[in-house]
């Protein structure tokens, strides 16, 4: 299967097969004599299977790392279940650091409504001119 069949199927961009393809997410394409690559019919599947794996919030590494356990023929839902609970616990720290940068901000902004802007720079007037404090 060629590259824009793949790219197609997968419903990425040629460019994005090509990167997967460097970064190890796929395995490297055969080329005929023409240099045209020559992908295996499961190539677009497992790009698929990449963006389920983002879209659950694996980085890039981590979706290689699993595909290569699935590679190996040992990966269960057993074996493998850590790195989704590695996922949501990262998930999690970053929802934390969220709610609390949201809260900043919600009283950074009923701040400005009470006349206490807190994004004036010190020692500057609204204008920009430096005020002498």
């Amino acid at each position: 299967m060629r590259i824009g069949q793949v790219a197609r199927e997968a419903g990425v961009s040629v460019d994005t097969v090509r990167f997967y393809e460097r970064r190890g997410l796929l395995p490297v394409a055969e080329r005929r004599e023409s240099g045209y690559r020559v992908f295996g019919p499961e190539a677009a599947g497992r790009i698929r299977m990449v963006k389920v794996m983002q879209d659950l919030g694996f980085t890039l590494d981590e979706a290689a790392e699993a595909l290569a356990a699935h590679d190996s023929g040992g990966a269960t839902c057993e074996s493998e279940r850590w790195r989704l609970e590695a996922v949501v616990a990262r998930l999690d720290a970053r929802i934390g650091e969220l709610v609390k940068a949201r809260g900043a901000a919600v009283q950074a902004v009923e701040d400005c409504h009470a006349g206490r802007c807190r994004l004036r720079l010190a020692g500057l007037s609204p204008d920009g001119a430096s005020v002498q404090t």
